[in-house]
């Protein structure tokens, strides 16, 4: 057994039930499941720890929506969240709810430690409010008048509040970022929190609403809820013991966190609200945060509308569980967004579990059933090419010891998968069909066999933390057991003369596109239908096309105001986001045969990735203008609905660059 390393508290963020999460959502708990998987081969005494964040002014009116209670809606949410973690095998330790009574108790209890301690008070907030963001903002921090978070509309907010004095801790949390270097991981997460939040000054946060009720009550202000930060981010120490009048052995175990998994888009309140909150309760501060990038679909945001969602239970049904944890984790970079789409989940299913690993594993097990009846012999008959075999599969533990330390996790599994690919490089370079040929070769045949099988259960045992019911089926086949972390540096343990079984599994039989296309196309038409239904009742029973949005008529202009104007077809050649500005991107547009710099304020619909070759509407002739340093030389059309939503404006037809709208 792997030497007992001490403990490893792990959690995920906890997921909001505001709705079934899809592939994007459900690749976190994935990954934290490898971790933890991986944390435990290691030999840590892993505990990990996901669940759902359950109160809010958003979830209250979602309720409402759809006429029953908050807590009745909650629970359906939840439930399915729970049942899509369990559907992807992650091996979670506790599920827990922000609903749950003994952590509704312990919120209560944390918010009059802070209140009697001073570093909460009561107040009034007059501001702007962002409901689907919970947040509250001052008309500077607006960006164009809308929230500098989502982008989306705000809405003027006055009421009587409890506040916490953040600017109290702030210089302490710059001192312990400072010189803890690997607590915001990536670093660009950490540089972006410093320079854009800690640096400039923190405001004192609002922790308390009235405006609603769905949420924890202060006990010695009914008619305040506790803010859904301070209730949510508490459930790392309130599910594990934490207790402001005598904590429990178990949370003096496992606190401090080892590492807190979460998006990247809620970097700011883990990394600046939660160690401040913890500051005043003198607890210690987690080990490390990790904001992971975004997964998604082609490149684009993932919309009902649009029918691209791509649901985890989707997945499991056309590919099965081993196959959706292979794409999502093979395919998220460490830092940037990672790209899902149906075409490139087959690609890789076939290319890399089917070829790669799934013919290697039979084509051994078949070839030992053919030349010696399943019985797996090692005979010492080496050959030149056998040394480099045993040194790549023997030093791959280590090599992915090195990336899951730094939780590149992509990285770790590309590492298991060359271990595959220099067991059928072996192959190639022995020919066992040549050997069986030829009786003076039977022994180096057997050893080659012996060591195909041998390298095998070691990529399958190091397999294990990410596609955990593959390498059991694997070491099945080889009737033997997933090898232990400390011996999988160690060539040759294989039991000499164990018998394979007599008829292998195919684990993962290539995929026809063409048979899978009319499943994806059923999936998405049954999105857009229900996207319509929502919209129907959203816009008293007109559909999303139907709806209309008034607008204040402007000036009317002359036939020539018009033909000053000059509009053309353009090419989107390369994109990026403006540095200074969280609503820029700058694309430069090949428009005919000149290339021209346009800035665009469309950063929170699409992304530089997705902009790159699309044909959009460009105004050619607009005077140059600098937006946040930048010079712009033109400006994209796109249409806007009444939530703020952009869309830009492409030809329906294929048209070639340069070509003239009129």
């Amino acid at each position: 057994m792997a030497e007992n390393k001490g403990k490893f508290y792990m959690t995920t963020a906890i997921a909001y039930t505001s709705g079934k999460p899809h592939i994007g959502n459900t690749y976190e708990i994935i990954l934290a499941d490898a971790i933890a998987r991986y944390k435990r081969a290691e030999g840590y005494d892993v505990y990990f720890q996901t669940g759902t964040d359950e109160h809010g002014q958003k979830i209250q009116e979602k309720a409402e929506a759809a006429d029953i209670s908050p807590k009745e809606f909650v629970d359906q949410v939840s439930g399915e969240v729970k049942r899509i973690w369990d559907l992807v095998n992650s091996s979670y330790d506790n599920f827990v709810r922000t609903t749950d009574e003994d952590h509704e108790k312990c919120v209560k209890k944390i918010f009059k430690k802070l209140y009697d301690q001073g570093d909460i008070y009561k107040g009034s907030y007059e501001g702007m409010y962002c409901t689907p963001c919970e947040s509250f903002w001052t008309e500077s921090q607006l960006v164009d008048g809308k929230c500098p978070d989502c982008g989306r509309e705000v809405q003027p907010a006055k009421e009587e509040a409890y506040f916490f004095k953040m600017s109290k801790y702030a210089d302490r949390l710059i001192d312990y970022i400072n010189t803890h270097p690997d607590f915001i991981q990536p670093v660009s997460r950490k540089n972006e929190m410093m320079n854009n939040f800690l640096l400039p000054g923190l405001q004192d946060l609002c922790v308390s609403r009235t405006s609603f009720s769905w949420g924890i009550p202060v006990d010695f202000d009914p008619k305040h809820v506790v803010y859904v930060w301070l209730d949510a981010l508490t459930n790392y120490i309130t599910k594990i013991g934490y207790d402001p009048d005598g904590s429990t052995d178990q949370f003096k175990k496992l606190w401090p966190a080892d590492l807190h998994l979460i998006g990247k888009d809620i970097v700011r309140f883990h990394t600046i609200y939660w160690p401040i909150f913890l500051m005043a309760l003198d607890l210690p501060l987690p080990k490390q945060v990790f904001g992971h990038p975004w997964l998604l679909q082609g490149g684009d945001k993932m919309s009902k509308s649009k029918g691209n969602v791509i649901y985890a239970d989707d997945m499991v049904d056309l590919f099965g569980v081993d196959a959706t944890r292979y794409f999502v984790l093979h395919e998220m970079p460490f830092e940037n967004d990672g790209v899902i789409t149906w075409d490139l989940v087959i690609e890789r299913f076939n290319s890399d579990l089917a070829n790669i690993l799934g013919n290697l594993v039979n084509r051994t097990v078949s070839m030992s059933n053919k030349y010696f009846g399943g019985v797996v012999t090692s005979t010492g008959v080496t050959g030149e090419v056998d040394a480099d075999l045993k040194a790549v599969v023997t030093e791959t533990r280590d090599r992915i010891a090195g990336k899951m330390a730094k939780l590149r996790v992509a990285d770790a599994i590309s590492e298991v998968f060359a271990l595959f690919r220099r067991c059928n490089k072996y192959i190639d370079e022995t020919t066992p069909w040549v050997l069986a040929k030829d009786e003076a070769q039977k022994d180096r045949l057997a050893e080659v066999l012996y060591n195909l099988t041998e390298s095998i259960t070691i990529g399958a045992s190091l397999l294990h933390p990410f596609l955990p019911e593959t390498a059991e089926k694997i070491v099945a086949q080889l009737s033997t057991s997933l090898r232990d972390f400390d011996e999988l540096n160690q060539f040759g343990l294989y039991p000499d003369g164990t018998k394979v079984t007599d008829a292998p599994e195919i684990l993962f039989a290539r995929i026809d596109a063409k048979e899978i296309q009319p499943k994806v196309d059923a999936i998405q038409a049954k999105q857009k239908e229900e996207y319509e239904k929502e919209q129907k009742a959203l816009n008293g029973g007109e559909t999303a096309d139907e709806a209309v949005i008034d607008m204040d008529p402007k000036e009317e202009i002359t036939f020539d105001d018009f033909t000053k104007m000059q509009f053309q077809v353009g090419e989107i050649l390369s994109c990026e986001a403006v540095a200074k500005s969280k609503k820029l991107l700058c694309s430069q547009v090949k428009i005919g045969n000149t290339v021209k710099q346009i800035v665009s304020g469309i950063r929170k619909d699409y992304t530089p990735e997705e902009m790159v070759g699309k044909k959009v509407m460009v105004l050619v002739n607009l005077k140059p203008a600098k937006l946040a340093g930048v010079l712009s030389e033109g400006m994209l059309l796109c249409a806007e609905d009444e939530n703020g939503t952009l869309s830009l404006m492409t030809p329906e037809k294929s048209m070639p660059s340069g070509a003239e709208i009129c």
